[in-house]
């Protein structure tokens, strides 16, 4: 077999996830020896690849099937990178020169220490750690781990988490990650605990962990969003030490009950049916007098104030802790009472609706549903909720007011959605209509969410298949550029005269604006409008092109 054969990854593969460019790149760093292979296994590749820092990359599979990651900033950004294509390059390298067992840094290291005493092993480990914040934190859990005195435990546990969860200054996007590292060794220590028969002791880690990683959340760039799961392992672990510790019922409902009401992170949203198994009955009862203690003591809400909130988050809350309470006891008339309290928007009378229907509850759904509309009928009005009720009225027999409820919606916001409801009740009849309505609003210089009203003439025609007159509509009322390559992709074979123009004019606009995404999408569109018209005019706008974009060299390389 000769050394190609036996080639670890495909170049053709490596070449299609990398890009041509990406995948040159990476042949130069390979070339210039900027890769140090560390292991070459049967399942993987490790490396650490010098360029502007140091970056580890890993590789996975054989052949065609290739996968891995790295470290630097571009894997993050777009995926298979420079770094990547060189350590398979190199790792082919190797797999060309025969047999690569042994083969890396980590093995002759490996090695290396394999023929050192005890002592000399203890010491360099010992020096690296004094140097490696890291490394110390992580020696150090496992040594007291190692204890047996559970005083000790919880002491050296407590200073793991405290040192780990420590934010030194604002922790920017780069150093977010080994913060988040070291917190989530130090929940490995936690979770260790209940292994060893310490779950009572874990139980109270696990709440010093939560409480300072939302402590240090403000001082970190967060953007990866390392925090909110090192909060959703903390909890599990949390929850889980408390199954394995049971404790005291009752207090344990009074210390979630404050936690779930007064979090800022709802580490503890929903509390009251994760721990239900926990807490037993005994708990159960005394969270319910908690909450229900606790609504008691709200001020009464006032519904004076349309799109006003009349429930902060304490409220909100509350609402579903009881919420949980009143669907264990079956009650539906409890649960719609509390969605009920507040119905500041159009959007609360659609959920407190939806949610009447959901329980079989039709009629008292449609009467939150027009009172909704009644509400606010001197707003902007809802779709969601004008849909949602017409739709409950047509069911109940009410068309006319179904159709009069839907048209009063869009003589005050016009959209195609409202329109395809009217043109299901009303017929062709409902076209005309609408129409006539919109020209009130393009006559009147409106614009309908910073839409120009012509726009939705086009988009109804267009609906219809009424292309005459939607090109028609295009040159009366004017239309923007998407309205228009919607109707001439819809039209194109009744109407090509009028795509190719739209298309040519799309293309011009896409090549002056630039950028490589912009060029792509151009000469796709130029390839599109060569099976509309002849091969001379095709050839005539390429040219036309070329003369007037000349100075854009990467749309002529594509041009080309």
């Amino acid at each position: 077999m000769n050394a190609a054969a036996r080639t670890r990854f495909d170049l053709e593969a490596l070449r299609a996830l990398a890009g041509e460019k990406v995948f040159a790149r990476g042949q130069v760093y390979h070339r210039d020896g900027q890769v140090e292979l560390l292991a070459v296994e049967p399942g993987r590749v490790l490396a650490q690849v010098a360029g502007t820092e140091d970056y580890q990359t890993e590789l996975t599979g054989f052949g065609d099937a290739i996968g891995g990651a790295c470290s630097c900033p571009a894997f993050e950004d777009r995926g298979f990178c420079k770094h990547m294509v060189a350590t398979a390059l190199a790792a082919n390298a190797v797999s060309g020169e025969g047999n690569t067992e042994g083969v890396g840094a980590l093995s002759r290291i490996r090695d290396h220490l394999m023929q050192r005493g005890l002592e000399a092993l203890v010491e360099m480990v010992t020096d690296l750690a004094a140097r490696d914040a890291a490394l110390f934190r992580r020696l150090d859990m496992a040594a007291t781990m190692a204890s047996a005195d559970p005083r000790s435990l919880v002491e050296g546990l407590r200073k793991s988490i405290d040192g780990a969860t420590r934010a030194r200054g604002f922790i920017d996007y780069r150093r977010a990650p080994a913060w988040a590292g070291g917190v989530d060794d130090a929940l490995d220590g936690i979770t260790e605990l209940i292994s060893a028969g310490h779950a009572a002791l874990a139980l109270g880690l696990a709440e010093r962990a939560i409480d300072r990683i939302e402590a240090a959340i403000p001082a970190i760039d967060d953007s990866d969003g390392y925090c909110g799961g090192l909060l959703e392992r903390a909890g599990a672990i949390h929850l889980a030490a408390a199954g394995a510790a049971r404790p005291e019922p009752i207090r344990l409902a009074r210390q979630l009950f404050v936690r779930e009401m007064k979090g800022d992170y709802d580490t503890f949203h929903g509390a009251v049916w994760r721990y239900g198994e926990v807490l037993g009955e005994p708990g159960l009862a005394e969270y319910r007098r908690l909450a229900a203690e606790a609504w008691a003591k709200l001020p009464p809400r006032s519904r004076a104030a349309p799109n006003t909130y009349l429930v902060d988050g304490g409220h909100e809350r509350l609402i579903g802790i009881l919420d949980f309470f009143a669907d264990r006891d079956g009650d539906i008339d409890a649960r719609i009472a509390l969605r009920a309290e507040d119905l500041s928007s159009p959007w609360r009378y659609l959920k407190l609706a939806e949610f009447c229907l959901a329980q079989g509850r039709e009629a008292q759904a449609l009467r939150y549903a027009e009172d909704g509309l009644w509400v606010f009928e001197d707003a902007r009005p809802d779709a969601r909720l004008v849909t949602f009720a017409a739709a409950l009225l047509v069911k109940a027999g009410r068309v006319d007011d179904a159709e009069a409820a839907l048209w009063r919606a869009f003589e005050k916001a016009p959209s195609l959605e409202l329109y395809q409801r009217l043109r299901e009740l009303a017929g062709e009849t409902a076209r005309e209509r609408a129409i006539e309505q919109l020209r009130v609003w393009i006559n009147g210089g409106q614009s309908i969410n910073w839409r120009h009203p012509g726009d939705l003439v086009v988009e109804i025609l267009a609906l219809d298949g009424a292309f005459d007159a939607a090109w028609l509509a295009v040159g009366q009322n004017g239309a923007s550029m998407t309205a228009r390559e919607d109707l001439a992709r819809a039209s194109e074979a009744t109407h090509p005269r009028q795509a190719i123009d739209v298309y040519t004019e799309r293309i011009d606009q896409l090549v002056d604006g630039g950028g490589d995404q912009a060029y792509k999408a151009a000469i796709k569109l130029l390839g599109h409008l060569a099976t509309l018209r002849s091969a001379d005019d095709q050839a005539s706008h390429v040219e036309a092109l070329k003369a007037r974009f000349s100075r854009k060299r990467n749309f002529m390389k594509r041009l080309a």
